[in-house]
């Protein structure tokens, strides 16, 4: 493993999703999201609450308006935060794999970003418990974007401060739009199955289990059994 620069692949460089790629937190998000949705007696099943999953809230009230009438954004962010400081919410829990994987690449010196739907307050809340702020070059998060996944735009940015061309670049995500944004991104993408099942990830460059699989810079399967 390592940056061959005779393997052919031509990367240099990573993107990395965070809620349900570097973490397990799916379960608390739609958690709060069906709270949320309940408190306005909205009626929903799960192909609704999945439509928020890997996006940001207020890309996914545009597209449905319907949703929450005559309500804005920042109300329902306030209560988002509300329902997520409730106690009894599902836990977020670390997936050690996708943190082996990360460490591997920052011990042989492959740059790497964070492109996330989240704000940035959760974001480096997030990175600081698992120990590995400070091997990410920087955050994109969701204030910094326009529009968000699946939408390429927040990887575009990431490739600007990584210093790399998008060809040289691999996304790593777990959910259909952060899939699509890496690939309209132009970058090489690699889903992994903790959200979603192989066939939800199907436009992914490679599509894998855990990400200590990976071999990089091929994005191959590993023969390691690591």
């Amino acid at each position: 493993m390592g940056v061959n620069p005779n393997d052919g692949s031509g990367l240099r460089a990573a993107l990395f999703d965070l809620d349900g790629t570097l973490i397990n937190s799916e379960p608390r998000s739609l958690t709060i999201w069906a709270k949320l949705l309940d408190a306005h007696n909205v009626p929903y099943d799960e192909s609704t609450l999945h439509r928020f999953m890997g996006r940001r809230g207020p890309d996914v009230l545009a597209e449905d308006p319907g949703l929450f009438p005559n309500v804005t954004w920042d109300v329902l962010l306030g209560e988002l935060r509300m329902i997520a400081q409730a106690p009894g919410l599902p836990p977020v829990r670390r997936l050690p794999e996708s943190l082996a994987f990360l460490r591997r690449l920052y011990a042989e010196g492959v740059p790497f970003d964070l492109v996330t739907s989240a704000g940035r307050q959760w974001a480096e809340g997030a990175l600081a418990d698992l120990e590995v702020f400070e091997m990410f070059k920087g955050l994109v998060t969701a204030g910094d974007v326009a529009r968000g996944k699946p939408g390429p735009q927040g990887y575009l940015i990431g490739a600007e401060i990584l210093g790399h061309d998008p060809e040289h670049i691999a996304v790593f995500e777990d959910t259909p739009a952060g899939v699509e944004a890496g690939s309209r991104a132009g970058m090489r993408v690699v889903g992994i199955t903790n959200t979603h099942g192989h066939a939800a990830l199907e436009r992914a460059d490679l599509v894998v289990d855990h990400l200590t699989e990976v071999d990089w810079p091929r994005l191959t399967l590993s023969e390691r059994g690591d």
